[in-house]
């Protein structure tokens, strides 16, 4: 068949990869992709925003299967327009999307069928959030902007002053644009983060390895918040009993609360999860793949991922167990020097001539120049990910290929992986005495 991939990060360039290795696959077209992603396959220009644009493409270019990567779009509706004209499309409707376009929503839905998550408020007007933290004794506290805001709209406030100085910038002077009309101001959760991927067909789901991301710019998760600064998997932090307990406290009445409501849910559901001493909490919802926990995750199943997304879009999946490589994987963002805030494009990128077996790189922001050269074009460049018999192998060999690629503002962390490295290591360094 032919594929159409919506989109223009890492996680794209993951899918793109996939589908040209999938015996399903005749064709793939990514629109608008990427310098990386153009030397493997067709790229069309596209505006990602605008709903009319997708469907025109894929009704000229004759496609029969559109992956749709990221989230504005599935919100505004994508899917719902290409399943009109008859193009089978992988991703939630948008009644479903709402649980990612909308953080009030969200909360409100997990209130309404006892799903565990942070005690919280919603607010709509300015002076009503300040006067609800004044009453606040216990901090840090947690505010969120409503509407999408590409992974940067979490703010974790330290104090009152910030908490109220956090609630201006995004209510009054609207740094977050439209998506922060609305707040959600939350307790701050203890714990250990996760992120659980789920295959959703209505109430049938298949579970991925547990990931877990880096959302931080800076080593030892310090400074603002990123779209994700690398990510690795399994997180062994999911242990078969978290994980029970995420299945049955979590998905289950997550699915079955949609069913309620009348939402049927065919795609990814991505729950950003706090492993708490309470048990595990839902951080968030998103309804499509994590970026840049694609990665990881694709590179580690041997079930063909085609295959997967097919059957769930035509409403067929069968919830079989997908084959897993008993391998850990580890991807490493480098990001231009400056991101999330102001940074240079434009630059050079040195890419080595050779990629060992089992490493890859993805690209993000990256395009072509006139000359044909691969340049740096966003915040987060490239993703290099590394697959190994361990963690700290796959870790090892992804520092080792970072080391190899050039341009001038790059910029990684190198403690990628850390807290389940350090675990491992006190094992060992306890194994060894």
């Amino acid at each position: 068949m032919k594929v159409l991939i919506i989109g223009s990060g890492g996680r794209e360039h993951a899918l793109v990869k996939s589908c040209l290795a999938s015996p399903l696959v005749e064709s793939v077209i990514a629109a608008p992709g990427n310098g990386g992603i153009a030397v493997e396959t067709v790229c069309k220009p596209l505006d990602v925003n605008s709903v009319t644009a997708i469907v025109s493409l894929a009704q000229t270019e004759n496609i029969d299967f559109v992956i749709v990567g990221p989230e504005v779009p599935l919100a505004l509706g994508v899917v719902d327009a290409l399943e009109k004209v008859n193009i089978t499309a992988y991703g939630p409707n948008k009644a479903a999307a709402q649980l990612e376009a909308s953080k009030a929503f969200t909360k409100e839905f997990l209130a309404r069928h006892s799903i565990p998550t942070a005690e919280y408020a919603v607010f709509v007007d300015c002076q009503s959030a300040l006067e609800f933290l004044e009453d606040q004794t216990t901090f840090p506290i947690v505010i969120k902007a409503s509407g999408l805001a590409a992974g940067k709209g979490v703010i974790i406030a330290q104090n009152q002053a910030q908490a109220e100085r956090t609630v201006r910038e995004i209510m009054e002077e609207g740094v977050f644009g439209d998506s922060g009309q609305a707040i959600v101001i939350e307790e701050y959760l203890e714990g250990e983060e996760a992120s659980i991927h789920a295959i959703v067909c209505g109430e049938q789901f298949v579970l991925l390895p547990a990931s877990q991301d880096h959302k931080r710019i800076g080593e030892g998760d310090t400074g603002p918040n990123t779209g994700g600064m690398g990510a690795y998997a399994p997180a062994t932090v999911v242990t078969p009993t978290v994980q029970g307990a995420i299945i049955k406290k979590i998905i289950e009445p997550t699915l079955k609360g949609l069913k309620k409501e009348g939402i049927v849910y065919r795609g990814t559901l991505y729950i950003g999860i706090m492993i708490t001493d309470a048990g595990p909490k839902v951080i968030e919802f998103n309804v499509r793949f994590g970026d840049p926990e694609t990665q990881v995750l694709l590179p580690l199943i041997e079930t063909d991922p085609v295959e997967l997304l097919y059957t769930c879009a035509k409403g067929t999946l069968v919830p079989t167990t997908v084959k897993v490589r008993s391998e850990y994987a580890m991807v490493v963002v480098q990001a231009a020097k400056g991101y999330p805030a102001t940074y240079p494009k434009g630059e050079v990128i040195t890419l080595p001539t050779a990629i060992p077996p089992k490493g890859m790189i993805f690209h993000a922001g990256t395009k072509q120049n006139e000359s044909s050269e691969i340049v740096t074009n966003g915040g987060r460049v490239l993703g290099v990910t590394a697959l190994g018999d361990t963690l700290r192998a796959a870790a090892d060999s992804a520092y080792a290929l970072c080391k190899q690629i050039r341009f001038n503002s790059c910029y990684y962390r190198y403690d990628i992986g850390h807290r389940q490295l350090n675990r491992t290591d006190l094992v060992h360094s306890h194994e060894e005495r």
